[in-house]
């Protein structure tokens, strides 16, 4: 089994030393995008580099994506809930902007949420992996990932120790990321207390190595 985490946290180390110091913030943000691009597939950087992704939907079964886990998520699950909090987080608190998601996508994807994910139930998460567009998904994600490398690239050093506002915040709510459940409407208190590089560490890099660590797990264990 790939590890992708094999050797990340010594990245996120160096990302965590680079970026608050305005001689080393370039070479911060340089790593940051290195970091960035592993996550995402070929498609959104054009290294030609193969990716973590690239590897993880490379011969990976439909079926194999809907398998759902003692810890109740699916590979599925996992790559909406990544990609869904990275387009929140970038686009609305680090950027400012409006999300990728919007009504045209959440019918291609053919969903009936909007949120990320984090307060489904196991049947919930079962309907979900039958109805979604595999697809639609990965070019949502894809688009996402395109939308925070821009992000990534004007980020200024100014810019790394501003806070979040609440103004933001509500508009994660108007947008329907997060809903009123306890297991979902943390994440706003827990970003409201980040600046920009706090949520950098977690959740744009760490969150998405952990989750598609999970999903290497299950591609082992089921994709046979």
């Amino acid at each position: 089994m790939i590890n992708v985490s094999q050797g990340w946290n010594e990245k996120q180390k160096n990302l965590a030393k680079l970026l608050p110091k305005e001689e080393t913030f370039a070479a911060g943000r340089e790593l940051l995008l290195e970091m960035h691009s592993l996550l995402h597939d070929q498609n959104v950087y054009k290294t030609g580099q193969e990716t973590y992704t690239d590897n993880l939907w490379n011969n990976l079964r439909d079926e194999t994506c809907k398998i759902i886990t003692a810890k109740e998520t699916s590979i599925i699950w996992d790559i909406w809930h990544i990609a869904r909090i990275e387009d929140l987080v970038s686009n609305i608190l680090i950027g400012n902007r409006e999300t990728i998601f919007n009504s045209e996508i959440q019918d291609k994807l053919n969903i009936k949420i909007a949120d990320t994910g984090n307060a489904m139930t196991c049947p919930e998460i079962e309907s979900f992996n039958n109805s979604i567009n595999i697809k639609e998904l990965k070019l949502y994600r894809q688009k996402v990932g395109k939308s925070t490398k821009k992000i990534i690239q004007s980020l200024e050093f100014k810019d790394i120790k501003r806070k979040i506002q609440k103004e933001q915040l509500d508009r994660i709510l108007r947008n329907n990321g997060v809903i009123n459940h306890p297991k979902s409407i943390w994440l706003l208190d827990f970003w409201g207390k980040k600046n920009i590089l706090g949520l950098i560490m977690m959740p744009i890099t760490r969150h998405q190595i952990v989750h598609l660590n999970d999903c290497f797990r299950i591609k082992q264990k089921y994709n046979k």
